[in-house]
């Protein structure tokens, strides 16, 4: 007889909600990380431990249940983290519709949605999903002690014992003390279950690959966990706050974890050599940060010869470092993102993002000098914005002219000090948790003190197209990666998004401008 599987990890779909037509072929197909961090602690802590990616598989959420009811865990974990640090929310769509399959297909099956937005909202998504637990923090400690409490039946005086838990007692919601995150990486998750994930089901952005053969096949990793700054569009430190106390971390400040360097440099040699994966994320919310970590990861890297082709974040403070640039750049570093939000000083005083032009020119002049291309991060529809400073960061952004650029609009996230200043402020959300996407039909940001949402959303919508539509950026798009990203580009440009939430915007604010 077989034995009982404890754990099945499951990375929830809805893409085509997410993203509309981008999810067909523009957009990435990430190995979801956190899954694959959770399974290596469950595992360390003896637990029989598989994932089941049904966005890399497309499968049906009834597909999925089925795969559930065949399996027969002990416990099911939903797994609502993001690719980027701010998807947790919009994740959940996909989410909800695995969890009230299993819920009809699957009954008594055990339950739980862990990450960054069930840990933002932990009491309001045990009461909207049809779950049995939910996870207040991270996830790690958490999964553990409830598998141990389910091998012990199950019983409310089980349940109680384990560190962040919520669950419902009859009718009474109950929220337990909080569980700690993990401090000692190294020896307690110190990287991925890779041997779980298919590898092959995975691929970059198109823009990441600009210029190269294929965007297969990819990974995505954490070097790091967490951020230091504060700024109050962000929710990456949801999961944690709860645990950081709890782990001996001060929690007046975010806490901040670094993997060891070469447990990261022995995973991505393995994917390298035995998947041939040259297409890498480093995901972490700011890589570039701590030199000495940085440079030893890309000293391991450079060690490998293996022409690889990896894109992380980084700030535009942290951009000041030409001889770690140049490093990096051998290690086959080609892309940052680098955030720079809003050209205006007013805009960026009012979310603790204080970069002046100047400064972000010399940076993004040190990058490009290293010969590492740019991704440009920029925000519309901050508290403080109006058509002038968004017309102001969009010249800015044709002006710096850098290899991609990305335009989001500004939006709530469970989890960010601009949620609480939201909700306390009765600002209008979106209905629907697929809202808080960028690229859904139902996106609706946040309006400003001068600006409604639809107005900020039909602003960004064409600023996009302006950056890429003209020849200034054309050109430049072919002498650096080659003529064949003309057809690229002509195809990201021929993907109409539908919206619900906009406005006609007065010709002025829309104009194209070909310089």
């Amino acid at each position: 007889m077989a034995a009982t599987l404890d754990l099945l990890l499951i990375n929830p779909g809805g893409q085509r909600r997410i993203y509309q037509n981008l999810g067909q072929n523009l957009a990435a197909k990430e190995p979801p990380i956190w899954a694959g961090l959770l399974a290596t602690y469950a595992r360390r802590k003896g637990h029989s431990v598989q994932i089941l990616d049904a966005n890399a598989l497309d499968l049906a959420p009834e597909a999925a249940a089925a795969a559930v009811a065949a399996l027969a865990p002990r416990l099911v974990v939903v797994v609502v983290y993001g690719h980027n640090p701010n998807a947790s929310t919009f994740a959940m769509p996909g989410a909800s519709e695995i969890c009230t399959a299993i819920a009809e297909g699957v009954p008594g099956q055990r339950v739980m949605l862990v990450g960054g937005h069930c840990a933002a909202l932990p009491e309001r998504t045990l009461r909207e999903e049809r779950v049995d637990f939910v996870c207040g923090g991270e996830g790690t400690v958490t999964i553990d002690e409830l598998l141990q409490a389910l091998r012990s039946g199950g019983a409310p005086a089980d349940l109680e014992r384990v560190r962040g838990l919520l669950w419902r007692d009859g009718d009474d919601l109950r929220k337990n003390a909080a569980a700690p995150i993990v401090r000692d990486l190294q020896n307690e998750m110190p990287g991925m279950a890779w041997d779980l994930l298919d590898m092959t089901r995975y691929r970059a952005h198109n823009w990441h690959c600009f210029g190269r053969e294929s965007r297969e096949p990819y990974a995505a990793m954490y070097t790091t966990l967490g951020c230091p700054f504060t700024c109050t569009f962000c929710c990456i430190q949801a999961p944690f706050k709860s645990g950081e106390a709890a782990a001996g971390f001060d929690p007046s400040l975010n806490s901040y974890r670094r993997f060891d360097p070469t447990h990261v440099i022995a995973q991505m040699t393995d994917l390298v050599r035995n998947h041939g994966v040259q297409n890498w994320k480093i995901a972490d919310e700011l890589f570039l940060l701590h030199r000495n970590h940085v440079a030893q990861i890309c000293d391991g890297l450079t060690a490998l010869n293996a022409d690889l082709n990896l894109w992380a974040y980084a700030r535009v403070d942290t951009c000041r470092d030409a001889e770690l640039l140049a490093k990096m750049r051998r290690a086959g570093v080609r892309w940052l993102a680098i955030g720079i939000e809003s050209a205006s000083e007013r805009v960026r005083a009012g979310v603790d993002k204080g970069y002046r032009p100047e400064a972000i020119q010399k940076a993004i002049g040190l990058v490009r000098a290293a010969g590492i291309n740019v991704m440009g991060n920029y925000i519309f529809g901050l508290p403080e914005d109006d058509m002038a400073t968004m017309r102001e960061t969009l010249d800015f952004a044709k002006e710096l002219n850098t290899e991609f650029a990305n335009f989001f609009s500004a939006m709530a996230y469970p989890g960010s000090q601009l949620y609480r200043d939201a909700v306390a402020r009765n600002w209008p959300l979106p209905q629907s948790w697929e809202g808080y996407s960028q690229h859904s039909k139902s996106c609706l940001p946040l309006p400003t003190k001068h600006l409604s949402g639809p107005e900020v959303l039909a602003f960004r919508d064409s600023a996009f197209r302006e950056y890429f539509d003209r020849p200034a950026y054309r050109s430049m798009a072919e002498r650096t990666f080659g003529p064949g990203v003309n057809v690229e580009l002509d195809r990201m440009l021929g993907q109409d998004l539908a919206r619900e939430h906009t406005v006609t915007l007065p010709r002025p604010a829309v104009e194209v401008c070909r310089a």
